[in-house]
């Protein structure tokens, strides 16, 4: 094939690759697969992940237990898309999560909470970052724990209050004694999240990168080596 028909094609499969991947489709993409040097490898790649056997991980736990911030490392360590739910969610409803909490309620949240964790555990091949509420329902505890591997991120209390003492966003979390309120969510959550989950991390203070680590030797993930330009 000619030089410029190769161009052309991969120009063409790209630009199929960044329409599914686009945030209409519920998709936060890494940056390594969003550059256009990956080119051809890159959306072989895609079409790899794309099969009638998806591997979906999903991270669950407390509110600032880092479920986002590890989620997204683990997905650009083993080249997969990562996707948060409650971004997901703010893009549906065009709103922040917490205008929505006091427009419309914590039910109406809820519900709609469901809706999009039954559509992303069905979809493709990714990392799940889910809101610390998501497990309260039980049909998101059944698919959660039926459609994906699913990592509860530990932290006590008192560590997500020290990560979160000065987060105005957390909608649960505007009131008098945050740390209090952590400690409710805790004793009501873990059980849900023990449930859930097929592998418990106790996150402490080890950095970022060592959780991811902790994480791929247990679920025996391989690192993905981006191709060369």
């Amino acid at each position: 094939m000619a030089g410029n028909a190769k161009d052309a094609v991969t120009a063409l499969r790209m630009a199929l690759l960044t329409r599914l991947c686009s945030p209409s489709f519920g998709c936060c993409v890494t940056a390594a697969e969003r550059a256009p040097s990956t080119g051809h490898r890159t959306y072989c790649r895609f079409l790899k992940q794309v099969n009638t056997n998806p591997q979906r991980i999903a991270c669950v736990g407390l509110p600032g237990s880092g479920k986002s911030t590890v989620g997204r490392q683990l997905a650009r360590r083993i080249g997969c898309r990562f996707i948060d739910s409650d971004h997901v969610i703010e893009h549906r409803i065009g709103s922040s999560i917490r205008e929505f909490f006091e427009r419309e309620g914590e039910p109406a949240f809820r519900d709609l909470e469901e809706t999009v964790i039954d559509e992303l555990t069905q979809g493709e091949s990714c990392v799940l970052s889910t809101g610390g509420g998501a497990v309260l329902r039980p049909l998101n505890r059944q698919h959660l724990h039926a459609r994906t591997t699913t990592v509860y991120l530990h932290s006590a209390p008192e560590e997500v209050f020290r990560r979160l003492r000065h987060d105005q966003n957390r909608p649960l979390l505007q009131v008098a004694d945050p740390l209090v309120r952590l400690k409710e969510l805790y004793e009501v959550r873990d059980p849900l999240y023990r449930e859930t989950a097929h592998l418990v991390i106790e996150t402490g203070r080890p950095s970022v990168a060592s959780l991811v680590t902790a994480i791929m030797v247990e679920l025996k993930l391989e690192a993905w080596e981006p191709p060369r330009p």
